[in-house]
């Protein structure tokens, strides 16, 4: 084995026992309060469903553990047995040394990795949400899902990777900016497409009726100054009990869509606050510092792969031989990056909670009041079985949001500094 590849064993082997040590972290912690319901929460949730949140945190890292296990086991089995470029080469003798063919090569690699991982998918669906009553999807509602989206990423996956490997050919040594480009041009295009073409193709979207509850969420978007080309009713319920909110779409298609469950979970009151934490995301900007936040990760990532595609002892490393093509250091690259990113993960956690805050204090100013606020994310975190007790540095790498204790904390301070003034 090269030093190259002892290092990179290395660095695998080192973040997946560091998540191991969080996760017995985190279930020690969860554990400790698990007796009786913490006093911060006694207000939203008794012993009964407290004691069910508890089993379900519990489980869902149980079942992480294993599946995190198994699929370091399965990246470290096909990297360093050499079965991956063993592998690689014989599809790219069939599909051929073309764009194209490379392109196809790799997104079957890539393909068939995700078919391994399938059961897990599977399990997590049927078995852990079944048991915990989250479960509404059928089989074959889901085994549908899993066609669409195969056949999405072949009609969509494949010709961008062509692009960039023609780019690679054609554009010399900067060909990392124009890829870079292209993915760019490609993520805003998908934001405003995606909306139209894909997302229908797995849920039904319906505008909402008219009534008291569509004249106070058209209000506060005229109050707030934000615009939209409507509210729509996405069908969760078809797949999930969970709830949720989001936009879709860009400028003046944008879009609210609102879960079903979520209309089913929340009063009007709370709904308008939900809403007007979405509408504070917008109206704080920070959408688009994440979007270009993300163009300044890909952009450093397509430099850094540049740098190591031409290089023989990164390909080389895991048999691959030297080729012509950068197609093996794009596979290698694209497996190897979570390993690095994974460390970073606590600086982009932060910068989302920190945007989480200022739209749940955004919502409690256009509102007027940030009880509404409260009581939807209790409703939520109860009816999600959320873990309520996370330790600190679990929750710094895994959540991109406040636990709740944190986020209720920081709305009654705006409170009482509103009643103050």
């Amino acid at each position: 084995m090269s030093t190259f590849a002892t290092v990179t064993l290395g660095l695998i082997l080192i973040r997946y026992c560091f998540e191991l040590w969080l996760d017995g972290l985190n279930a020690a912690h969860v554990r400790n309060h698990a007796d009786k319901v913490p006093e911060a929460f006694r207000e939203i949730m008794d012993q009964e469903t407290y004691k069910k949140s508890v089993q379900y945190t519990l489980s869902k890292a149980r079942f992480g553990t294993v599946s995190d296990t198994y699929s370091t086991a399965l990246l470290c089995i096909l990297l360093f047995s050499g079965w991956l470029a063993e592998l690689f080469g014989l599809i790219v003798e069939i599909s051929g040394q073309t764009h194209w063919g490379l392109a196809l090569a790799l997104w079957i690699i890539i393909l068939m990795i995700s078919l391994l991982s399938l059961p897990f998918s599977w399990h997590s669906q049927f078995r852990l949400e079944e048991r915990f009553d989250f479960n509404n999807s059928t089989q074959r509602t889901w085994w549908t899902d899993q066609a669409k989206a195969i056949v999405l990423s072949l009609a969509i996956g494949v010709p961008l990777l062509a692009l960039i490997l023609w780019l690679v050919e054609k554009s010399g040594e900067y060909w990392w900016l124009w890829a870079w480009g292209v993915v760019v041009v490609f993520q805003l295009l998908m934001s405003v497409l995606a909306p139209v073409f894909i997302l229908p193709l797995f849920n039904k979207f319906t505008s909402l009726p008219d009534g008291s509850l569509k004249d106070r969420l058209n209000e506060l978007a005229k109050r707030t100054g934000f615009i939209n080309a409507g509210i729509q009713v996405m069908d969760g319920s078809k797949r999930s009990k969970h709830s949720n909110a989001f936009f879709t779409g860009l400028g003046k298609g944008r879009k609210i869509a609102l879960f079903d469950t979520l209309l089913e979970q929340l009063n009007e009151e709370e709904l308008e606050a939900v809403l007007a934490h979405e509408i504070g995301h917008f109206k704080l900007r920070h959408v688009p510092k994440m979007i270009a936040w993300s163009f300044i990760i890909t952009l450093a990532g397509f430099w850094v792969l540049s740098f190591l595609a031409q290089q023989p002892w990164f390909a080389g490393s895991f048999g691959f031989g030297v080729q012509a093509s950068h197609a093996p250091a794009f596979l290698l690259f694209g497996l190897l990056a979570g390993t690095v990113t994974f460390w970073l993960s606590p600086l982009s956690s932060f910068w989302s909670r920190k945007f989480e805050y200022e739209a749940d204090a955004f919502a409690a100013d256009a509102t007027g009041n940030s009880v509404p606020m409260v009581t939807a994310l209790r409703k939520l975190n109860r009816e999600n079985l959320a873990n309520l007790t996370p330790h600190p540095w679990y929750s710094g790498f895994h959540y991109d949001h406040p636990a709740l204790l944190e986020r209720e904390a920081a709305l009654q301070t705006l409170n009482q500094e509103d009643t103050s003034s």
